[in-house]
């Protein structure tokens, strides 16, 4: 029997508790247009979404039932929270498109957790296959952050809000890769200088923007994932002629 309850065991599903509820409370917010706030419960959802998995390989704790926790809460925190948040911010003025638009976040999110659940093999990965759906939630949020008027969207950027939906969609759904966080010792730095360096560069810039800058780091890497896929393909190709 799988003694998932044990003290040491409980420690990460308090953080995916945390990532859940923090995604539960977005929604909320996102319903009393609260946008702004809305958008930072995503972030927060994020953070105990990444401190599980530390504190589960830092515990030696992963297990399936945690794999299968973490994946409901991440479906309501990255997936519902932001398409509820973007659909009733702004795609709401569309009716029948603008629901079909934002669902795209939630289903695409799924169908790609789906995919990361059913080719699990261990917990230890070097790189995701498709935009982790965390990765496409902040971005959304941070999207809000930038470039809200008085906790809203403005009307006028509906013809970038749009692309963005549908691109992180279908990102999130291929096989563009991206890598994992770095192991917090001198191996996981080692692997990942630069991704290491662009988290610990980041995180003052944050602050310092009051949260602004993380919209432009995020959409950094996420065309970083789709250059390289890109270089590696037309290598591959040159190489094989």
């Amino acid at each position: 029997m799988d003694n998932t309850f044990t003290p040491k065991q409980i420690l990460p599903n308090i953080f995916t508790t945390a990532n859940l509820f923090g995604g539960f409370l977005s929604i909320v917010f996102s319903s009393q247009g609260e946008f702004v706030l809305a958008s930072w419960l995503i972030f927060i959802a994020a953070i105990a979404d990444a401190l599980d998995g530390l504190v589960a390989r830092l515990t030696n704790t992963s297990s399936k039932f945690g794999v299968e926790l973490d994946s409901i809460a991440d479906v309501v925190s990255f997936g519902v929270a932001p398409a509820f948040l973007i659909y009733t911010a702004q795609l709401h003025t569309l009716e029948v498109w603008g629901l079909l638009i934002s669902s795209c976040l939630l289903i695409a999110g799924a169908y790609r957790l789906a995919r990361f659940n059913s080719q699990l093999v261990g917990f230890d990965k070097s790189y995701f296959t498709g935009l982790p759906i965390p990765m496409s939630a902040i971005a959304v949020a941070s999207y809000l952050i930038v470039f809200h008027e008085d906790g809203i969207l403005p009307g006028g950027l509906i013809n970038y809000t749009i692309p963005l939906i549908l691109i992180l969609s279908f990102l999130m759904v291929s096989k563009v890769k991206y890598d994992t966080l770095p192991k917090l010792n001198a191996e996981g730095i080692k692997q990942k200088p630069a991704l290491f360096v662009l988290i610990i560069v980041s995180i003052p810039i944050a602050i310092i923007t009051n949260g602004k800058a993380l919209f432009y780091v995020f959409i950094l890497v996420i065309l970083f994932g789709i250059f390289r896929q890109l270089f590696n393909s037309l290598k591959k190709s040159s190489t094989n002629q």
